[in-house]
């Protein structure tokens, strides 16, 4: 039981990566906070997770909102006492593919707010309470657009560099309070948030042809990256970008 008391606030956890992510959580020991703008959803989840006896707390939040990131960190450390782990895996895909001159200001700022701006605030809000804790661990989802860019997403692949940017900012600002800061960088992983497209089997074959490996991810593997970087196991490893991309970023 690697997070045996500990507590772990998730943001995205509802569905996906956050998701697995959470249940792994609960299997090793963790009690888990699931943030989620989705709130019905994420307490559907966290009545799952108490159904094996294991504790959840559901907690709506939008991570665009500073305050609403304050207002999730203090439910959670009334109902746990603290907070051990943050995953900052909350995240909006690039939904809109076009060039550069033809985006949206409200376009961008709203892959902004979400992608950078919701890690952002949410490390800024957890870090009193993982100093109070002695230290812990935050792990931001990147994304292997955090490493490498592709045409027609500038908006998407501007927010994960810049959050790769604050993974090793902050790792630098909290590593002296005993705070590890890492992120993982998943390449195309199978999550709703891509299943309409996956619907199209010439769709699906175009996107297991990217990865060498030859098929995409699952939720459940890049969940285990993330309780790996979460982990006492990765107790040396500071503002590091874990691929998680099936070969993708060294093709």
């Amino acid at each position: 039981m690697r997070f045996a008391g500990k507590s772990i606030l998730i943001t995205g956890a509802a569905s996906g990566i956050g998701r697995a992510a959470a249940l792994a959580f609960a299997a090793e020991g963790g009690a888990v906070a699931l943030a989620d703008v989705d709130g019905p959803a994420a307490e559907s989840l966290a009545q799952e997770i108490a159904a094996r006896g294991q504790r959840a707390l559901a907690v709506a939040c939008d991570v665009r909102r500073y305050d609403a990131c304050e207002r999730a960190v203090r439910s959670v450390v009334e109902a746990f006492g603290a907070i051990h782990v943050l995953v900052n895996n909350a995240g909006v895909p690039s939904r809109i593919y076009k060039e550069l001159e033809d985006f949206s200001l409200d376009e961008w700022r709203d892959v902004m707010d979400v992608n950078l701006s919701g890690a952002f605030h949410c490390i800024k809000a957890a870090t009193p309470s993982l100093k109070a804790a002695g230290g812990g661990a935050i792990v931001n989802t990147a994304s292997v657009a955090s490493c490498v860019a592709a045409p027609g997403m500038a908006g998407y692949v501007a927010s994960k560099h810049g959050l790769a940017g604050l993974t090793k900012a902050a790792a630098l600002d909290l590593i002296r309070h005993n705070i590890r800061v890492n992120a993982v960088c998943p390449g195309l992983t199978r999550t709703p948030m891509i299943a309409p497209a996956l619907a199209d089997p010439q769709m699906r074959a175009f996107f297991e042809a990217k990865a060498p490996i030859g098929r995409m991810s699952e939720p459940e593997e890049v969940a285990n990256a993330i309780l790996f970087l979460a982990s006492d196991a990765a107790s040396y490893i500071v503002g590091a970008l874990l691929s998680v991309d099936g070969g993708v970023i060294v093709e």
